[in-house]
């Protein structure tokens, strides 16, 4: 009797303690999962020679290794940004790539929205002079009222729109810059798409939600922050490099911005000597807008679904590059394609 097809799912980096969620999914599909902690090029052509399927965290999934895979049939990444894989790269070799664009759109949404309370009300001052044992409620002065200033966002997708409905109950005004965006889906949402330079000149807060791509890399930058009004802020919840850092550092440390709350950063993890962790005026957090108990299970679980559909001869539910239809060993020849 032939020995039965096995389907090999190589994770290639995690963070996480274990990887309960995604071995209980797979597992229950009958395929076979194997951890890695791969970081560079070299290591992942090893370790994913015989994979039929990767699933990505932060470990770069490149051209060279992806021309490397000479089983892999899909590429699934945890979240929803996909600047760690080559999907052109991917595309050619017939190999589908897909994310989790949904699993924590809340807390991305309500993160940021933190973000600015925080910077509005001054926190993060407050709290450090307390501890340096300061009562005085002009530590963090000068502080605006909300209500009544504008909110501009760079990028309009789903987590934006959240946000926008979210701070229009703090009574902002909502601004938008995406030249893929609904016009007619802003304006039900009472949000007026603008240029990017009338969005950076009329935003109090500029929050940025734009994924990484070549045209978005270094997007706001010294000329961006130079039209800015001294007593704006800037929040970054999508990724660090589309800010230009060095530009950034620059317009806090003279004042030509007010403050920034950042999630994401150029280089991560970012230490204590980095210029931003010795700035007063910025909160920080370490990458985790996306985290709650919540998300991190319907994230991971989703993650390892769309390796089980196309195991299981389907295109995954959160497919990236369309057009592409993976053949899958367990599939047998004429899998369902929907």
């Amino acid at each position: 009797m032939p020995k039965a097809a096995t389907f090999t799912v190589v994770v290639t980096d995690y963070e996480f303690a274990d990887l309960e969620p995604e071995r209980q999914v797979l597992e229950a599909a009958g395929l076979t999962l194997v951890p890695a902690q791969a970081g560079s090029e070299d290591e992942l052509i090893e370790l994913c020679a015989d994979a039929d399927a990767l699933i990505n965290q932060y470990a770069p999934v490149t051209a060279k290794v992806i021309r490397s895979l000479a089983r892999c049939r899909v590429i699934s990444r945890y979240g929803i940004g996909l600047n760690t894989i080559d999907v052109p790269a991917a595309t050619e070799a017939g190999i589908a790539v897909a994310n989790v664009p949904d699993g924590s759109l809340e807390e991305v949404s309500d993160h940021a929205a933190a973000l600015i309370l925080t910077l509005a009300r001054g926190l993060h001052r407050y709290d450090a002079a307390i501890r340096r044992g300061t009562w005085d409620y002009t530590a963090a002065a000068p502080l605006r009222r909300l209500r009544g200033r504008t909110l501009g966002l760079v990028g309009f997708g789903r987590i934006p729109r959240l946000l926008a409905e979210k701070m229009a109950g703090f009574g902002m005004t909502v601004l938008a810059h995406d030249p893929f965006a609904d016009p007619s889906r802003a304006a039900a949402l009472g949000v007026r798409l603008v240029d990017l330079d009338t969005l950076c000149r009329a935003s109090d807060v500029l929050s940025v939600h734009a994924p990484l791509t070549a045209e978005t890399e270094g997007l706001i930058g010294s000329a961006r922050f130079a039209a800015m009004k001294p007593t704006a802020c800037l929040v970054n919840t999508a990724r660090g490099p589309v800010v230009d850092e060095a530009a950034l550092i620059e317009a806090l440390r003279t004042g030509r911005i007010a403050g920034a709350g950042l999630d994401v950063f150029a280089h991560e993890p970012i230490g204590p000597d980095s210029p931003l962790a010795r700035c007063e005026n910025v909160v920080l957090s370490p990458h985790t807008a996306w985290y709650s108990e919540d998300s991190e299970i319907e994230i991971r679980t989703k993650t390892a679904r769309n390796v089980v559909e196309v195991a299981q001869g389907r295109l995954p539910t959160y497919l990236v590059n369309h057009g592409v239809h993976p053949v899958s060993p367990l599939a047998g020849p004429d899998p369902a394609i929907r």
